[in-house]
């Protein structure tokens, strides 16, 4: 009799982790309007698992049939999640470049280990968000400036609003967008190997501040990659997750994340000032013309977001 009521409790209990699993599946794969949804799809990835949970549960009660509908649900789960764990099988022969994308959390990010990240893994081009006037002051103090002395930067004097490009190498036909409340930029990079490379750092309003801000500023980054010209790089907060069909959008064209290439998959980066860590990735290095070899998620004191940092091959 105990037995039975256990296997009743495992049903139950394996079937409600199915349907969180579904209501994932149903938030990552649609086209939302309205912010209630969007907001609930950014934790998508976190109701699908409820997949793994169930189907385990099910089989545990020998429930033969239910394992089954847990067994597709799982494969509709994979579908869906396996492509970015799938590590691209094409290769580039052109130079390498080294990106590091870093939200500086209005300016507060200790500048000591700004450089030291930057020193240390020689980074080529550091795309950052939230980076004020003072922020600027205290980075070149740090040494910044003799490791990437060539800057395309649209700094806030407080607040998230600033924006900006450091480089190894020389910067031209600068531009500021329009269309968004924040600075969005963009610079051509003259590599010494490769020639010109686009180099942009986006960081459109958080949703919950402004949902219908966000979703016009999404389509904005849409047309402005969409016009791209390759090879280029992005560095971006924004300010999206891999469940948010606004920034898959953004991967229809030339441009892919360098994550899904490497097979690293979601890179959880945000918010990383909290003792359990990160719970979502909204912080995205995209390459168009190259192939991303090694990405990783690196902690820079004094900001609430996981920097990412990309090593890229880029095609000859």
């Amino acid at each position: 009799m105990m037995r039975e009521w256990m296997e009743r409790a495992l049903l139950v209990l394996g079937w409600g982790a199915l349907v969180t699993a579904v209501a994932g599946i149903v938030l990552h794969v649609g086209n939302w309007s309205q912010k209630s949804m969007v907001l609930l799809a950014s934790d998508a990835m976190w109701l699908m698992l409820g997949a793994v949970v169930g189907l385990i549960l099910l089989l545990i009660a020998r429930g033969w049939r239910s394992a089954v509908a847990g067994a597709v649900v799982l494969a509709g789960v994979l579908w869906l999640v396996a492509p970015s764990y799938i590590p691209e099988s094409r290769a580039a022969a052109g130079p390498e470049l080294v990106v590091l994308q870093s939200n500086l959390l209005f300016g507060q990010a200790d500048p000591a280990a700004v450089v030291a990240a930057v020193r240390d893994n020689d980074v080529d081009v550091l795309t950052t968000e939230e980076l004020t006037d003072d922020a600027i002051e205290r980075l070149r103090a740090a040494g910044l400036d003799e490791l990437l002395p060539y800057t395309y930067l649209e700094p806030a004097r407080s607040g998230g609003g600033g924006t900006g490009i450091y480089s190894r190498y020389p910067l031209r036909d600068t531009v500021k967008y329009d269309g968004f409340i924040m600075s969005n930029i963009s610079a051509t990079m003259e590599h010494p190997q490769r020639g010109p490379i686009s180099v942009f750092a986006f960081h459109p309003i958080p949703p919950n501040l402004d949902f219908a801000a966000w979703s016009a500023e999404m389509r904005r980054v849409d047309e402005i990659l969409a016009a791209a010209a390759s090879p280029a790089i992005v560095g971006a907060d924004f300010n999206a997750t891999h469940d948010h069909s606004a920034y898959r959008a953004l991967l229809d064209g030339p441009f892919a994340s360098a994550a899904d290439q490497t097979g690293d998959g979601i890179l959880l980066t945000f918010p990383a000032d909290r003792r359990w860590g990160p719970v979502i990735g909204i912080d995205h290095v995209l390459v168009a013309g190259g192939v991303a070899q090694q990405v990783r998620t690196l902690t820079i004191p004094g900001t609430d977001h996981r920097a990412v940092l990309a090593s890229v091959r880029m095609d000859s």
